[in-house]
Formats: structure tokens, C-alpha cells, sequence
């Protein structure tokens, strides 16, 4: 279990996250999700222990900076670090040495699906590459704590279907967590059970992703004449478009229960639209409305 106790940390005058607390159980993957600069990319350094801060991080009662801990840690940044002459041999070679676990069959055939030629310097690889090889380090460790950045940046559709269905099993297999970061909050919908969102330096929402997205139900509705919004007034809107006879609204509440109230106001035509975890994500940040 990690546990998170008042963390706060500034970059100089600036402050990033502030009095930041977290409970994230055993075998619980965690989406990390906000706007650019919201301090996703801070956390998950504070959270390796790459970075110092006020308050506690603690794996099980123990800190990061523990020898014990570290090794079931594995950390994978936006860019990682790679020397000038590495390949992926030489790269599991080095990572062997912090993680004398390491399972080389497990890394060698995540390398062949992703048609990489482990003997190839790394520095002609893409990007997207790149973080295949450091994908399947962390996934031939089977750390009890994962912590991805910007996890799916530069994938393809089939490196990102790969690295989910490995996830899924080294957490069912293993009882792993896993904390990742991603500005692509469908692909966190499809395998995240949990979620936080940082917005303001603090944590402004979490819970079970689908039930966050249960929570708003969206509707598009046709009028005879055109209408004004105040027919919508006593509903728990958290959108309203309303473009002359026609009208998009989100709601906050039981679908059922609002797809009654919105029959009395009469509309000539009703299709409830399906809502997915980016949408609801956009309608928290810019009603900057918090649930806690």
C-alpha cells in the first residue's frame, strides 16, 4: 500500500502540489490525470523519491529512499535516460544489476513483439521505440510498484494494446500497482480502475473511474420552437448548449431520473449520447467543481 501524507513541494516561489493525501491500496491501477503543468510528471517524482518534499511517502509503512523499497520500484519517466552507446542489451544489463530479478525471457519476448533489434543502438530508435524498451523493462521486473509518465506517448495502436494486456496480467499475476500518467484519458478509461485529478496543486477529485462517469449523463434534444435556457433552470445542469431549437446537456444525477424531467419540458425529439472519461474530465476542469 502507499500512503501519501501532506505533501507539499514548490520550484522555487512556485508551488506545484500542496498538502497532497493519498491512500492507493494493493493491486489498484491508478490514472493520474490534469492539464498540462498540473503536476502529474511532480507526483510520480515524489512518489520514486526522486525529488525531496515536505511530508511522507511511504510503501508499506517504509520510505522510497529505503534499499529494500527501491527495488520494488520502477520508475518510467516522460523521457528516460539512455547513454550515447546503449542498446537494449547493454540497458537490461544495467537495469540487471539494481534488479537482480529481472526476468530475461519475459524482456526479450515483449522486445520480439515489438519488433525491436535489441543489438541496435537506441539512439536511432523514435521515440515511441524508446519507450517500448523501457516498457519491457519495467514489465520484466514485476515491480510491486509501477510508476508510469506519459505512458502511451509515442505508441501505436498495437505497442499500446500490448503494453495494456501485459499490464493486466503482471496485475492479476502479481497483485501489482500501478500509478500512470497520460493525457490519453480514453486509453486510461479502458484498463484504470481508479483515478486522482490535480488541478490547482491539489487533488480537486478520485474515485472509480466508472462510476465518476455514471455520475453525468448527457442528452441532445430537438424543440418545436426555438427555447431559452431558462426552461432548464431547476435542472442539475452541467452544460448547456442551446443552438435555436435544438439543445445539448449534460447532466448530474441518475439517467433515468433526468431523461424523466427533461420528457416535461416536452421536446420533440430525445437520444440520451454516450459519455466517456475524457468528456466528464473536461466538463470537472473547467467547472472547477470538486466532489471531496
Amino acid at each position: 500500500m502507499i500512503e501519501v501524507k501532506g505533501l507539499t513541494h514548490s520550484f522555487g516561489t512556485k508551488l506545484v502540489l500542496n498538502n497532497i493525501n493519498l491512500t492507493i491500496p494493493d493491486g489498484t491501477v491508478l490514472g493520474i490525470v490534469g492539464i498540462n503543468g498540473a503536476g502529474k510528471s511532480t507526483l510520480l517524482r515524489l512518489l520514486s523519491g526522486v525529488y525531496e518534499t515536505q511530508g511522507n511517502v511511504l510503501y508499506d509503512g517504509m520510505s522510497p529512499m529505503s534499499e529494500d523499497t527501491r527495488q520494488n520500484i520502477f520508475f518510467l519517466p516522460d523521457d528516460p535516460y539512455y547513454t550515447a552507446n546503449s542498446t537494449p542489451n547493454k540497458l537490461f544489463e544495467f537495469y540487471s544489476v539494481f534488479y537482480p530479478s529481472i526476468d530475461r525471457e519475459e524482456f526479450y519476448s515483449l522486445i520480439s513483439k515489438y519488433k525491436i533489434d535489441p543489438k541496435q543502438n537506441m539512439r536511432n530508435f523514435s521515440k515511441g521505440m524508446r519507450r517500448q524498451v523501457f516498457i519491457a523493462l519495467a514489465l520484466s521486473i514485476k515491480p510491486k510498484y509501477i510508476l508510469l509518465d506519459e505512458a502511451f506517448d509515442g505508441l501505436d495502436p498495437l505497442s499500446r494494446k500490448i503494453f495494456k494486456d501485459a499490464i493486466i496480467s503482471l496485475v492479476e499475476e502479481s497483485g501489482s500497482t500501478v500509478l500512470i500518467s497520460s493525457h490519453s484519458l480514453r486509453e486510461l478509461e479502458d484498463f484504470c480502475d481508479k483515478f486522482i485529478l490535480i488541478d490547482n496543486n491539489v487533488i480537486k477529485n478520485q474515485g472509480d473511474i466508472a462510476e465518476h462517469v455514471a455520475r453525468l449523463c448527457k442528452f441532445e434534444l430537438a424543440f418545436i420552437e426555438e427555447v431559452d435556457k431558462s426552461k432548464f433552470d431547476k435542472l442539475p445542469i452541467v452544460s448547456l448548449v442551446i443552438k435555436g431549437r435544438f439543445v445539448t446537456v449534460v447532466l448530474e444525477g441518475d439517467s433515468d431520473d433526468m431523461r424523466a424531467k427533461l420528457e416535461a419540458l416536452c421536446p420533440a425529439v430525445m437520444d440520451e449520447m454516450q459519455l466517456d472519461f475524457e468528456e466528464v474530465f473536461i466538463h470537472d476542469v473547467e467547472s472547477g467543481r470538486s466532489d471531496l
